[in-house]
C-alpha cells in the first residue's frame, strides 16, 4: 500500500543510508515543475556529513536516490561524497 506524505512532514527528518549511517536532516525539498527533484540535508552535529564536509553546510540529494520516506528517510549509500578517515585536514 502506497502512503503518501506532505512535504511540510519531511521537514527536519532524520536521513539514514541504507547502510545504518546517520547521514543529516532534511533541509528543504527541491522542486522542478511539479516533481521532487532533490533534497537538501543539512548535515548536524553529530552526522557523518558533518565529518566528510567540514565547514560546508550539507548537500543536496537527488530524489532518485531515495529509497524511502516514513518516519526518516533512508538514502541509497552512493550520495555519500567520498571519503578518506585517514586525510585530517
Amino acid at each position: 500500500m502506497l502512503n503518501m506524505k506532505r512535504i511540510s512532514e519531511t521537514y527536519e527528518m532524520k536521513v539514514f543510508t541504507d547502510a545504518g549511517d546517520y547521514f543529516g536532516d532534511v533541509e528543504e525539498a527541491i522542486l522542478t515543475q511539479s516533481k521532487i527533484s532533490g533534497w537538501r540535508v543539512r548535515a548536524t552535529k553529530n552526522s557523518f556529513l558533518n565529518k566528510v564536509l567540514g565547514s560546508a553546510k550539507g548537500v543536496i540529494v537527488p530524489h532518485q536516490l531515495v529509497k524511502s520516506i516514513g518516519d526518516i528517510m533512508i538514502i541509497n549509500k552512493s550520495a555519500i561524497p567520498a571519503y578518506d578517515p585517514d586525510d585530517d585536514r
